[in-house]
């Protein structure tokens, strides 16, 4: 899917000097660097849901049988 993407000229500056080190291009960059955001986020996600659960499991067994 197509899709574009506005950068400032600070963003594209550095978008290009990265993909330059890594000898790939810039779409390749913004790719993984999506990926690898979305996927810090959704590991965050469970993450705190989790220590919610276990900080709150009695309170949520009382929740339960209400």
């Amino acid at each position: 899917m197509a899709m574009t993407l506005r950068l400032t000229e600070e963003e594209d500056r550095a978008l290009t000097e990265q993909a330059a080190r890594e000898h790939r291009s810039k779409q390749q960059v913004a790719r993984a660097a999506i990926l690898e955001y979305t996927s810090r986020r959704s590991r965050r996600r469970d993450d705190l849901l989790a220590r919610i659960g276990r900080e709150n499991a009695g309170a949520l067994e009382r929740l339960a049988d209400l």
